[in-house]
Formats: structure tokens, sequence, C-alpha cells
């Protein structure tokens, strides 16, 4: 599968100049953000993706938008690929909301409050990209699928830290990165 990080969010840009919490509550993408995001589509579009599952944060579904368009897939909102919940940024928005603004969704699989309500443990996110890497596994044809979610979620994939909209190749079959280094 393709793991993608979400493109620049008004977070990103205020934490990395800042590093402290700007508290920007579900972030939209900055214009660089959704440059970002067209031009993942334009490098997708030829590629063997079927589905595209995301995290069901603006930043994730602005990110998917083009994508989607692009390459004419359906899209899974999956709260399991959500970031950790740690900052500001990780409350989400109320599934009532989400459907509203993307009407072409299903959010089924979503409560209308789907985030956690306290700071969620580093091993509650690995535990959360275990299981989606078992369901994914079993999926005949899960090289076909892109995955656009975020930071946290992609190292507890792969062990690897992405910039935004990097992405990269994900075997969910080989099993868990040996060792994880948070620091967001």
């Amino acid at each position: 599968m393709l793991l993608l990080r979400h493109g620049q969010s008004e977070f990103n840009l205020h934490m990395a100049a800042t590093r402290r919490d700007p508290g920007i509550i579900d972030p939209r993408l900055t214009e660089y953000g959704h440059a970002q995001a067209r031009e993942a589509a334009r490098h997708l579009v030829g590629s063997s993706i079927r589905r595209i599952v995301t995290s069901p944060y603006t930043r994730a579904l602005q990110t998917v938008a083009p994508i989607a368009r692009a390459l004419d897939v359906p899209v899974a909102i999956h709260p399991i690929v959500r970031e950790r919940y740690a900052f500001a940024c990780d409350v989400g928005t109320p599934r009532s909301e989400l459907a509203r603004a993307w009407p072409e969704h299903d959010f089924s699989r979503l409560d209308d409050i789907w985030w956690p309500a306290m700071e969620e443990p580093e091993d509650s996110i690995v535990a959360r990209a275990a299981l989606f890497r078992a369901e994914l596994a079993e999926l005949p044809d899960w090289s076909e699928t892109l995955v656009v979610s975020h930071w946290g979620f992609i190292l507890c994939m792969t062990g690897q830290s992405v910039a935004n909209c990097q992405w990269m190749r994900c075997d969910p079959t080989a099993g868990a990165p040996d060792q994880l280094v948070w620091r967001a």
C-alpha cells in the first residue's frame, strides 16, 4: 500500500515556526497544502490505486479530494488511521458536519464524536496501527490501496517520519517496525 501524509495544515505551519501548539482545532490545509495535494494527485494518475482509505480529519479529507477526483476511485473514511490525539489539532469535527461538507463520502463508520476525550497514550496508536496492518494484510489487493493519514500513524506503520504530502510504500504483511522514535 501507499501511505501518504496529508498536506501542510494551518497547524503544521504555525507549529513549525513556534514549536508550540497554536490551538487550532481540526485545521484546514494551507494554500501550500492544497498545492501539495494537487501535485500528489498528478503523480498518482496512472498508478494501480483502486481504493483510498482516509482519516476523518479535515486536513486529510482536503488532501484526498483532488486525488480521488484524479483517480476516480472510492474513498473509505476510517477513524483507525487518524492521528494520535495529543494536540489541539487532534480535536476533530463531528461526523454530522463532515457529512454535510463532503456528501460524496460515507461517514457511517464514525460516531458523531469520533476522536478521544483525552490524550491518547503512545501504545494506543501503536495498537491501532497493528490492527489496521492486519486488516489490510487480509485483502488480496492491499498493494492497490492508498492510505491518507498523519505523521504519528505513519510512524507506527513504518518506523519512519514523513513530511507533509510525502508518501511511502508499506507492506502490511511485513509486520511492525522494531523501534519508534516519537518527536513531533
